[in-house]
Order: structure tokens, then sequence, then C-alpha cells
């Protein structure tokens, strides 16, 4: 059941949620002053249990919307939005736990762990060699892009395996500019892109991989692949991370190859395949519908012994959504926080941009690009990928600065 944190900015947001319920437009004006509390979403509810979720929650002194026809049974399910504070909450928990009727004893632990994981706010990501990566605690750090691809979408990003010592030089100047992941790709994955062999994939990440490695031996590295044998061998030559754009649905083997290598995994969320994704994606809901997707890609991992402290989640901005999709994934990317995992944005100068400010070529889409790197740093997203390394650096040293400035 896909359960979670759901922030209401306004009154748009509100009367739009109560008119997806379906409850009574005259309570917008009650429900308003309590906005700014916690709130969770819990989809498609038994009527009686809403109607119980309800006068439960009024009665600690938080609320729900429900359908207006919850009151006399005329709908037999119903959407619910349920406001209150952390105390009422836990003070809900225990009562739940005594009804396991009308679904309730599911609709509980949905909400407990939602709840609990929204509250996780640090992680230390384990790497080989008895390293760690540290996320969260407010501060949204960096992953560089290095694509050794003649193909990608933005081109004054592509590096050439023949030159290494360019890529290097590229590399050196990303982490003195302030990147604490390298993310090194070898085959584009841009909407409309062709696959490449494994042969060939390997032929140009390898090179690279063990010059960066060892050039850096303690910089933090990933790769971005998809497939499973790709992502062994990029273990074997010293890879932290693998940063798969599929959530292994484009190469089954990657499931298990994650569990063989040991090593963290970037769960990504995407609609289609890179050839196929941007014709005619749809969501009814894209976050509730993502969230689901990630919840069921969990437990796959946690089956095959990846345990969830590996993992780290990219609601895969511009992989099969509409610019609509991309807009609100952003805005709603606290919900993505009931998954109790960090949470990676990768946004840089990709065509959503170009839609909202009519900026064609890639190479003009950078403040653009800021503009989304700063939402995230208010938003206290763990990761951004981006291109732009110093610039996304100063943007979030600036937000850093004001927000820790004394009063």
């Amino acid at each position: 059941m896909a359960t979670y944190e759901l922030k209401i900015l306004n009154s748009n947001d509100l009367l739009s949620l109560i008119a997806k319920i379906g409850a009574d437009p005259r309570s917008a004006a009650y429900f308003l002053p309590k906005r700014e509390v916690l709130s969770f979403w819990i989809p498609q509810v038994d009527f009686r249990a809403a109607a119980y979720l309800k006068q439960e929650m009024l009665a600690r002194g938080g609320d729900a919307i429900v359908h207006r026809n919850v009151i006399d049974g005329r709908t037999e399910r119903s959407d619910v939005l349920l406001i209150g504070t952390e105390g009422q909450y836990k003070a809900i928990f225990p009562k739940l736990e005594a009804m396991s009727c009308w679904g309730l004893d599911t609709l509980r632990k949905a909400l407990y762990a939602a709840f609990r994981k929204s509250h996780i706010a640090a992680w230390n990501i384990p790497l080989p060699g008895g390293r760690t990566l540290g996320l969260g605690k407010g501060k949204t750090k960096i992953m560089g892009i290095l694509n050794i691809t003649p193909d990608s979408f933005y081109s004054d990003s592509r590096l050439f395996t023949a030159d290494i010592e360019e890529i290097l030089i590229r590399a050196q100047k990303m982490i003195d500019a302030g990147a604490h992941i390298l993310d090194i790709g070898a085959e584009s994955t841009r909407p409309g892109s062709e696959p490449i062999s494994e042969t060939e994939e390997k032929g140009r990440l390898l090179p690279v991989l063990r010059a960066l490695r060892k050039k850096f031996p303690e910089q933090v590295i990933s790769v971005d692949t998809y497939k499973g044998n790709i992502a062994r061998v990029a273990a074997e030559n010293g890879a932290d991370i693998i940063n798969d754009i599929s959530g292994f649905t484009l190469d089954s083997d990657m499931l298990q190859a994650v569990a063989e290598t040991g090593l963290p995994y970037v769960l990504s969320h995407i609609q289609g395949t890179p050839q196929t994704m941007q014709s005619n994606p749809f969501y009814n809901n894209v976050v509730e519908e993502s969230i689901d997707y990630f919840e069921k890609k969990l437990q796959e991992l946690e089956n095959v012994g990846v345990s969830a402290d590996r993992v780290i989640i990219d609601p895969g901005i511009g992989f099969g959504k509409r610019l609509q999709d991309n807009l609100r994934i952003l805005k709603s990317i606290q919900s993505f926080r009931s998954l109790g995992r960090p949470l990676l944005i990768g946004h840089s100068r990709k065509g959503f941009i170009k839609n909202i400010l009519n900026k064609e070529n890639p190479e003009s889409r950078l403040y653009g690009t800021m503009a989304v790197s700063a939402y995230c740093a208010g938003e206290k997203v763990e990761l951004v990928r981006v291109h732009d390394v110093e610039a996304t650096h100063d943007v979030l040293e600036m937000i850093d600065a004001i927000r820790e400035a004394e009063l």
C-alpha cells in the first residue's frame, strides 16, 4: 500500500486534494489552517476504515479528509489524507493495533512504516575498503557526470576513452570544485538512444575506471550501467556504487549482480526503455505509482540479500515522464521520504527544462539546472547528479551559509 507523507504547500494544493478525494469543497476553509502539520496520503481505503480513521484522528485533535459519501456508506472506498502532529500519530497507532477489520491492520503497518521512515535524516552508505559515504543531515552532495560516450545529449559532457589524460584532468577539476562522487557512464541512455554491446561498453569503461581509481584512490566512484555483467566487472575494477537507470528492468541479471558485488545501488524509476520511454508515457498518479514501484523493488532486493542500507533512491526525472510528471515528482519530493532511503535527483540540462524555458539546446539550460539544484537543496535532497559541478557547488554553499547564519 503506497502510503506516504504529502506536503500541502498552499490552498490550491488543498483544494485539488479535496476534489480528488471527493470531499465537500466547502470543507476547505476548515482544513486550510491545519495544512502545515504532518500529512499522510493513503489510497483507496475501505469506507468503514476511512470513517474510523477520521473519528480517531478527530478525537486526538487531528483530522482526515475523506470522500463525502463515507459517512453514509454510499461509496465503497475512499482515498484518505490524514492531518496531524507527530504526537497525534503516535497516539493513534496503539488504537489501530487493536483493530484488524476493514483492512486496518495492513493500513496501520503501512502508515507506521511511512511515519517512521520519513523521520530518518542521515545515512552512512558502506563502501569498499571500509569507507563510508555520509549522506543527509540537511546537506546536499554532488555527483559529477563523466560521460565516456560519443552521443550523450549534452555535447560538452562527452569524453573519449582514447584521451585518458583529458578525462583525468576533467575529473580533477570536478573533485577540486566539490564533487563528492564521480559518475562514469559509457553508454548514453538519452531518449531515443540505441543500446551498445557489453563488449563496447567494457572497452569504453574499464580503461577510464582503472585510471580514475589509480589516480584518486579515495574518491567515491559510481558506474552508470543497467547491465549485470558490467556491474560485476566495474566492481572488480574499483567502482564503489552501481547507478542503474532501470531498476533492473532492462537486464534482470542486474538484480543478482547487485547482490554479488556487495556495492551500494542507485535504484531508479523508469517507464519503458531509453528507445521508447518518451513515447506517450502516462501515469494516473506518478508519485503514488513510483513509490509503489520502489516498495516492490526494495522487497525484491531484500529477497536476494541486498539490504536497504545499500540503496539510494532516484525517482528518474526524464525517464518515461511527461513535463507535469517531472514537476510533480520535484514538488512532492518529500513524499519519497516514506521509503526511508537517501534521495538522488538527476535533472541536469534535461528536456523538461527546455520545455519550461524554451531552451532548445542543452548548452543554454544552465540557469534552469541551477534553479532545480537550489530547489533540491531547499528540500534537503541528499544528492544531485550534474554536469556543472563548480556552479552547483557555489549554489549549495550559498544556501548552506544562509541557512546556518545566526539570527
